[in-house]
């Protein structure tokens, strides 16, 4: 598996995960519940694990909020803050098992169903798989590399690999990996060991 001989150059330095109803922290201990993606954002608003309101967050597409979410959680719990002012290279990379084939199926039916003629244009801009990623990177000031990654196998230890891969060449100081599907999100964030 690549990244399997950089694993002592890198680790993990914090985890954030979202489950239906449930997400928490790895390494700070906390499990809370939520009823929907509305109460757990306010939630993430209210601790100050999101530092300010994201804008135009109730038109995100449910990836793009859970990415958003998850990458949030994973942030807090590695202790790395973020302001408006404030950029970092730290790279995002993701995978999943359906790209965004939810959101290509949105767009098609709106535009079915509008004569095929005219599809809403913030159904669109969520039919690219790294859609996802450039709202949580335009969130939270991130400048580093930002990647789509679709593996037919072990999509997520795949990524790790790859993601530690990146961090052992130099090229970022920290990266997230987030690994979204329709109930479920996980993101790592991976450093250099000091």
């Amino acid at each position: 598996m690549p990244g399997e001989r950089l694993l002592e150059k890198s680790e993990v330095l914090g985890v954030g995960w979202i489950r239906q109803n449930s997400f928490g922290l790895s390494h700070k201990g906390l499990r809370n519940s939520y009823s929907d993606q509305k109460s757990l954002y306010e939630l993430l608003r209210k601790e100050s694990i999101l530092a300010y309101p994201v804008e135009n967050f109730s038109r995100f597409d449910s990836s793009s909020k859970n990415t958003l979410l998850g990458i949030a959680l994973a942030l807090y719990d590695a202790g790395v803050t973020y302001s408006k002012e404030k950029k970092q290279n730290i790279a995002i990379l993701a995978t999943n098992e359906s790209g965004s084939m939810d959101a290509n199926h949105a767009y098609f039916k709106d535009y079915v169903e509008n004569g095929r003629t005219l599809g809403r244009g913030n159904l669109f801009i969520y039919t690219l798989p790294s859609s996802p990623l450039a709202e949580s990177a335009i969130h939270f000031g991130l400048t580093g590399p930002l990647l789509y990654l679709g593996f037919d196998q072990k999509p997520f230890p795949r990524l790790l690999g790859f993601t530690k891969d990146m961090i052992g060449q130099g090229k970022v100081k920290l990266a997230l990996a987030v690994k979204t599907d329709i109930n479920r999100t996980l993101c790592f964030v991976l450093g250099n060991k000091k």
